[in-house]
Formats: structure tokens, C-alpha cells, sequence
């Protein structure tokens, strides 16, 4: 975890944060747990072998893959990001690349998972990052994801609260847009169209929302930090539940 928050000054004002480093510290422990659900359905030679995260971000979720016992490599578009990743790393042997994940410069095959982390909902070609993840994937691998739902609820929170409205504003403007919010069903049919399966979505929402309130107002303020935001916001994951908000899923690599 980061020994310091990582503040950016950008169109949202001071005190803006990038939306990720909040959604990777706050979501981290629920990734991980589906993490375990998904590698639970994995052939025992899947477990242990390589895995890829697009949208790696300040590469948590890659140093809990590595500590996991995956080979991993880390990719992200934006070099402010690898550069903190690289900051952060602990000698876990992970490889930090810069590129989209719409052009992934990667060998076909060479990949028993891979995790799209803060993606989809961003994209304006989600079929590009999905053709991506199946083409690095080989036959019978696992394709994760967490994203958002298109739902007023979700429109609410990311289109208002986190981007919008002045006293919890953390995200930069534009960063979301409604028709880059998919539904599950959506995001289903695009699975197929890339050659990935799906096979279950789960639902994980804060267990009070007025925690996530008050955590994204104290954020914006400046008076908590990113290592304070995953004692205040609690995550439920909810196997069976609809997802209103967010929600995580997987697909298999067709053979």
C-alpha cells in the first residue's frame, strides 16, 4: 500500500485525486476474494502461471497476483501510473509496461489470466480491449473484470458525486460518460463477440453508502488520505445480488 496519497491537480480543482488510486485501495480486498473464487474454478496449472492486469494502476492488484504465486505483468496507459507502480514495487519480479489497452504489444497465448481493472467503463472501444485480453489469453483462460452499471444510481454516483458536484468532486471531468457505463448483459454479448464466455457477475457495493460519502468528502477536502479510505469504506461482495452500482465478473477463453 502507498506511503503517501498521490494528489493530482487537474480540471476537477484541488484536492482531486485520479478516481483509480481511490477505487484500488477501497476495492482491493473484494478483487482479490473473487480473485480466489475464479482461480478456485482454474485447472491446477492455470494457478501459479501468468497473468496480465490492464489498468494496473499503482499496481496493487498486480502485487496481490505476484504474492498469489502468478508471474505478472502490469500495463497501463498512462506513464505517471507505471511510474508509481515502480515506486511501489517490492521486489516481486513484476513487468511494468505503458501501453493501451486497446494495443496490447504482447504475445498471443501468453497469458493463463488476465484482470481489466478501471477499464471498460472508461473505453470508447470496448470491443478493442476485449478482442485484446482473448488474443494474450490462452484456450481456456480467465478473462476478470470490475466495472460499472448503467443505472441511474450508477449515473448518480459517477456522473454527480465523483465528477460533478463541487463537494465531492475526486475524478476529473469527462472521465465518465453514461454510454461508456454497460449493463452486464451488454458487456455479456461483447464478451462472446471477442471469444470469451462469461460466467458470472457478482454485485459489491459499500456496506453503508454513507460511508463512501463522507470517505469522498473527507478525500476531497484533503483531510483523509488514501491509506485511511479502506478502514472507512467496507465492500460487500454479493454473488447472487443485482448489481445497481458495480460489479465484477468473469468469461473463459473459448478453445
Amino acid at each position: 500500500m502507498p506511503t503517501a496519497p498521490h494528489i493530482e491537480l487537474d480540471s476537477a480543482g484541488p484536492g482531486a485525486v485520479d478516481g483509480r488510486h481511490i477505487r484500488a485501495l477501497t476495492f482491493q480486498s473484494v478483487r482479490l476474494e473473487y480473485l480466489r473464487h475464479v482461480l478456485s474454478e482454474l485447472s491446477p496449472a492455470a494457478v501459479g502461471g501468468r497473468a496480465l492486469v490492464v489498468g494496473s494502476g499503482r499496481g496493487l492488484l498486480a502485487r496481490g497476483l505476484a504474492r498469489l504465486g502468478f508471474e505478472v505483468v502490469a500495463a497501463d496507459p498512462s506513464p505517471a501510473a507505471t511510474a508509481l507502480a515502480l515506486d511501489a514495487d517490492d521486489g516481486l519480479g513484476i513487468t511494468y509496461l505503458t501501453t493501451p489497452a486497446e494495443e496490447l504489444d504482447l504475445p498471443d497465448g501468453s497469458f493463463d489470466l488476465v484482470y481489466c481493472a478501471d477499464t471498460l467503463e472508461i473505453t470508447e472501444q470496448p470491443d478493442a480491449v476485449l478482442a485484446q485480453a482473448a488474443r494474450v489469453l490462452r484456450p481456456g483462460g480467465a478473462f476478470v473484470y470490475d466495472t460499472v452499471n448503467r443505472t441511474p444510481v450508477s449515473r448518480l454516483i459517477y456522473l454527480g458525486a465523483f465528477q460533478a458536484f463541487p463537494g465531492t468532486r475526486i475524478m476529473p471531468r469527462g472521465r465518465y460518460a453514461a454510454h461508456r457505463l454497460r449493463r452486464p448483459a451488454e458487456l455479456a454479448e461483447a464478451l462472446d463477440r471477442a471469444g470469451l464466455s462469461a460466467r458470472d457477475v457478482s454485485a459489491f457495493r459499500p456496506r453503508d453508502v454513507r460511508s463512501l460519502v463522507r470517505a469522498t468528502r473527507g478525500r476531497r477536502r484533503g483531510t483523509l488520505t488514501d491509506e485511511q479510505l479502506p478502514e472507512l469504506v467496507d465492500m460487500v461482495l454479493e454473488p447472487e445480488g443485482s448489481p445497481v452500482v458495480t460489479y465484477l465478473g468473469h468469461a473463459v477463453h473459448r478453445t
